[in-house]
């Protein structure tokens, strides 16, 4: 085995797959206020849905997890999926979604390289809703290092992106 490995630049995350205690309450949530659409059910269990077609981002199952609670806070596990969206006026308009549906966030952060929009699924688990700013536009330290930091988003700003 070689010491030292880099993953090649072009890999990405496909998917990921979710426990869910109702599968009808998680398709709402993610297909109805977020937008993703079913391409496919597997029996009453499961069902895979996606952005643009393809095969599936995310899985949502009840295999095991049937009418089961969240696991504790303190607990190890996922701790968000993070779902990027093209523009920042893409990123405005779930914003305004989930206004408008009086859906709660638990966060809204400026990391210098994106911002982002933290929400809980209805399973706890946790959702980031986020856009990237332009390579070319990323904070490097004096180094030439990448500077990512966590301030709070001007949600204001956000929105006048719709206007």
């Amino acid at each position: 085995m070689e010491p030292v490995y880099t993953l090649p630049s072009q890999t990405r995350i496909g998917h990921v797959h979710l426990k869910v205690a109702d599968l009808p309450r998680a398709l709402k949530f993610y297909c109805d206020l977020l937008g993703f659409e079913v391409t496919t059910t597997y029996g009453a269990d499961a069902a895979f849905i996606s952005a643009g077609g393809y095969h599936h981002h995310i899985g949502l199952n009840t295999w095991y997890s049937k009418n089961g609670s969240p696991p504790p806070a303190s607990s190890t596990g996922l701790f968000h999926t993070a779902i990027l969206y093209p523009t920042r006026k893409d990123l405005a308009t779930i914003f305004r979604r989930l206004l408008d549906a009086e859906y709660p966030l638990a966060g809204a952060s400026d990391h210098g390289v994106s911002e982002a929009l933290y929400l809980s699924d209805p399973d706890r688990n946790g959702v980031e809703l986020y856009w990237d700013r332009p390579k070319e536009n990323w904070p490097s330290k004096p180094d030439g290092s990448l500077d990512m930091y966590t301030r709070p988003l001007d949600l204001d700003s956000l929105l006048k992106e719709l206007d």
